[in-house]
């Protein structure tokens, strides 16, 4: 297809108007048949059947509706429904979950609050298995989850988890469920076609294609297995958001908007603080920032994802069965942190062990990652420039050409403007072999200071063991339990393990090579629940107590407390409270990065001891300074330009701040929930599920920048801090002193129709309390206030065809990023499918749109915009 590809501008209208008149009429003129009165008939059956197991709340099998807590579950049936190229997007749509788009094939989950685009908050499994990223600590997306043709059901608990898994799920935890060989064998194979980038000012119409194939046989009794494979290529949404992070960067100047000679567009990198320096000129001094480029001279938005697995499952018995899987995924996307990267041969792959029984359950996982060729897009575009020219030797250019262009008459203004185009004159241009080539070699360069390089190579070793003690007493006969008694006990242990690569990470512990032996970082703990059924099973109570021992920090332990009651069968209420603590990650406790002139460190003692204790923190550096400039800029006596700095410095001095911060800590939550789930109406057609959450959060990990003075002696350390070459930088993890409090709830509906029709809908309330000594370093809260979704849809409406729509809004709300900081204004999306399933055929046809009105929006600040995503998907066999 090619990219120069247009639609007239009512296309995505109009294919939304044809799906909404289409679904009525079908509906009129449906009639009944055999292929009818199944679907109807299984609509019956799931109005009835809300007692499905769910076993991520608890870990132990229950009901979906006397869950202890709150557990949204997609079968295969609303997945299949769903609106969406993939199950993984439809998540989009369920009651409570915040989803932030970073990439058209990565998107990052969350629930109840401090979303960023890294989110080590929030847990995401595949059969019980992590399926993080070692170094991020945070998985990509679904590269290393099942496809479409393998997913079973999902399960998304939100709030904390981290007692029961000890995964850092202080947030919440998802987990994807596949097929199993034995129950599902045969070949299925799925081909999506379809474009985006439709009226996308920046590029034309791009394609989009995956493909998908599952393969499961039963080879005996015993034994079976299956493979899968997928295949996506595609053109990634771009960043191109130009709004200026520094306008007032020369206020006392009068110099605002394209005259501001540092100005620092969002998605234009080599422009940052780090790239800016202070110039005297004209007897006044000026902040001027290098040029930058703009994100999309500097990143290749093509990309593509392999991923693939297979696995072999033995049953050892009626209900036990061990089972081997590998699972490998190679990338090239966009992914944002701090900075934004582009992520290019990224390789992840994991090799699993699991048995699963009524007793005994036990997995161990070893997962690697290579980051590849990937590299960080700023970084590249700073050295770009200063590949070119130095910053000594372009700061005198300007400086030359300004004072030549103000002595010709010109103003200020056009001075700052001819000065910028004569230092830049011999700048490499996008475009052309040369810059493409020096391109190539900084993505090498294994030093941001110098190059742009990510070479990262990470491993992560995990064993765990459950064991239902009640169920294995019960079955041995030597102890009599009691019916409604449970008990259950699990143990785990994780590692770490890096390769030093030199600049992100090193091994600082005494008496190591800090390039040649591996860092270590190991966490152990265990849990014991006991749990209890009274009154005919119409109270339920659970008690956890989970322990865990991480390197550096001494032994944490989380509480959790549950309690249902069930005044009739389909009536459920419930109440928890739960603590959870979150260790450091990988990147938080040992990064070791030059970063844009600024040293980017881990939090722990090994990485950071003697930076904390002789720092000043950034922000009141930027205000001594800032009042260093207009101190300096508003002297109009006949002193020396080196009489009026060293008179403004005294003045303004008293504005630094010694750092106040220290080593890490873990992050701690203490979380309190109610929640009410029913099934309504006859036959409980109407699923209702409403909860509340109050959530207390203490020594928030977060960054903060702090730098030192290169001197000793502290009476000289002002004089130090007003020259960036006279003082050491860095950006150092530690815990905010801020205690946070939130609150919120949401409320679901789901309503089964007659005819095999679902109508849903949901309504999210979150919200940030209060802090008490807020300092302001806490992670931004980054979520919207309110957020609703809504959906009606049928798999079989009329003759084999069905439709779905979702629609989802949300408030705008306030980003805190250390890339960007302010408003990402409110949007709402359409999206939609037309399917057709032929009868007696293992035939499916979809076609469907995202964003069906291709109203561009961000879901974040610093990330790109998301656009209509227009698809049509064949799929062979499955389900």
């Amino acid at each position: 297809m090619s990219p120069a590809l247009s639609w007239r501008s009512g296309a995505p209208l109009a294919v939304c108007v044809l799906l909404l008149l289409a679904m009525p009429v079908a509906a009129q003129r449906s009639r009944p048949n055999p292929q009818k009165a199944a679907a109807t008939a299984d609509t019956t059956r799931r109005s009835v059947s809300l007692g499905e197991v769910v076993v991520s709340a608890s870990k132990v099998e229950e009901s979906l509706l006397q869950s202890p807590v709150t557990v949204e579950k997609l079968t295969v049936r609303e997945l299949r429904l769903a609106p969406a190229p993939s199950f993984f997007e439809a998540l989009e749509q369920v009651k409570g979950v915040q989803v932030l788009t970073s990439s058209l094939s990565f998107r990052v989950l969350n629930a109840r609050g401090f979303a960023n685009t890294t989110n080590v908050r929030f847990a995401q499994l595949v059969d019980g298995i992590d399926n993080q990223a070692p170094h991020l600590g945070a998985p990509i997306g679904n590269v290393l989850g099942p496809s479409d043709l393998d997913i079973s059901t999902v399960e998304i608990v939100p709030g904390a988890a981290a007692a029961l898994y000890g995964l850092n799920a202080i947030n919440g935890l998802a987990n994807f469920s596949t097929r199993n060989p034995f129950s599902s064998a045969g070949l299925s194979i799925q081909q999506k076609t379809g474009v985006n980038h439709l009226h996308d000012p920046h590029t034309g119409a791009r394609p989009y294609s995956e493909t998908s194939l599952r393969y499961a046989k039963v080879l005996a009794s015993r034994l079976a297995f299956k493979v899968n494979g997928t295949y996506l290529r595609g053109y990634d949404w771009m960043a191109t958001d130009q709004t200026d992070l520094n306008p007032n960067g020369n206020a006392t100047t009068g110099l605002f908007g394209s005259d501001n000679p540092a100005r620092d567009p969002v998605n234009s990198y080599g422009n940052e603080s780090s790239d800016r320096s202070t110039l005297t000129l004209g007897g006044k001094s000026y902040s001027v920032a290098r040029t930058g480029y703009q994100e999309r001279a500097v990143v290749d938005y093509h990309l593509q994802t392999i991923r693939a697995d297979a696995a072999l499952h033995y049953k050892l018995g009626a209900r036990a069965e061990l089972a081997y899987t590998y699972r490998v995924a190679v990338l090239d996307n966009v992914y944002q942190r701090a900075n934004r990267f582009r992520l290019q041969n990224y390789r992840l792959q994991q090799h699993a062990l699991q048995l699963s029984g009524p007793v005994v359950q036990a997995r161990a996982y070893l997962t690697q990652e290579n980051t590849g060729r990937s590299y960080n897009l700023r970084s590249a575009a700073e050295n770009l420039d200063r590949s070119f020219k130095p910053d000594d030797a372009w700061n005198k250019d300007y400086t030359r050409e300004w004072n030549l262009a103000t002595q010709n008459g010109q103003t200020v203004a056009q001075a700052h403007a001819t000065a910028r185009a004569a230092a830049d004159a011999g700048r490499l241009q996008p475009g052309t072999p040369e810059f493409r080539q020096r391109l190539r070699e900084l993505q090498n360069i294994n030093n941001w200071d110098q190059g742009a390089a990510l070479r990262v190579q990470a491993n992560m070793l995990h064993a765990e063991g459950q064991v239902n003690i009640a169920e294995a007493l019960r079955r041995a006969g030597r102890l009599w339990l009691p019916a409604g008694l449970d008990l259950l006990a699990g143990a785990d242990h994780r590692t770490y393990i890096v390769v030093p690569d030199g600049n992100y990470f090193i091994n600082p512990e005494r008496g190591k090579d800090p390039l040649r032996d591996n860092l270590t970082y190991a966490k152990t703990g265990g849990f014991v629940q006991a749990g209890a059924h009274l009154l005919q099973n119409k109270i339920r109570l659970t008690a956890t107590l989970r322990a865990d021992k991480n390197d550096y920090f001494t032994t944490r332990f989380n509480p959790r407390l549950t309690a249902g009651y069930s005044p009739a069968p389909r009536h459920n209420f419930r109440a928890s409270y739960q603590s959870g603590y979150r260790f450091p990650s990988l990147f938080e406790g040992f990064s070791n990065v030059n970063s844009g002139q600024v040293k980017r460190i881990g939090g722990l003692r090994v990485m950071s001891e003697g930076v904390f204790e002789n720092s000043y923190l950034r922000s009141s550096i930027d205000a001594f300074n800032a009042a260093v400039t207009a101190a300096i800029n508003a002297n109009t006596s006949a002193a020396t330009a080196a009489q009026k700095r060293q008179q403004a410095i005294e003045q303004s001095q008293s504005l630094l701040r010694r750092t106040p911060y220290t080593y890490l800590r873990p992050e701690h939550i203490r979380s309190l929930e109610l929640g009410y789930k029913a099934a309504l109406l006859p036959g409980g057609r109407l699923l209702a599920d409403v909860d509340f959450y109050y959530n207390a959060y203490r020594d928030f990990i977060a960054q903060v920048e702090a730098y030192v003075p290169k001197t000793t002696n502290p009476d000289s350390a002002a004089i130090y801090l007003n020259s960036r070459a006279t003082q050491s930088r860095y950006r150092l993890w530690t815990n905010a002193q801020t205690k946070v409090y939130t609150y919120g709830g949401s409320l679901g509906l789901r309503y089964e129709l007659p005819r095999g029709y679902q109508a849903t809908a949901s309504a999210t309330y979150a919200r940030l309390a209060r802090t008490e000594s807020g300092d302001g370093l806490e992670d931004g809260f980054n979520t919207p206030r309110w957020m609703y979704t809504a959906g009606l849809g049928n798999e079989d409406a009329w003759r084999g065809f069905g439709f779905a729509l979702a629609y989802r809004w949300q408030q705008r709300y306030y980003s805190q990023t250390f890339l960007v900081s302010g408003e990402v204004p409110s949007y709402h999306t359409l999206d939609a499918q037309l399917s057709y399933a032929p009868p007696q055929q293992l035939l499916r046809l979809k076609l469907g749109a995202t964003n069906v009105l291709n109203r561009y929006y961000v879901s974040y600040l610093g990330g790109p915009s998301v656009g209509g995503l227009y698809y049509m998907s064949v799929t062979y066999g499955g389900r």
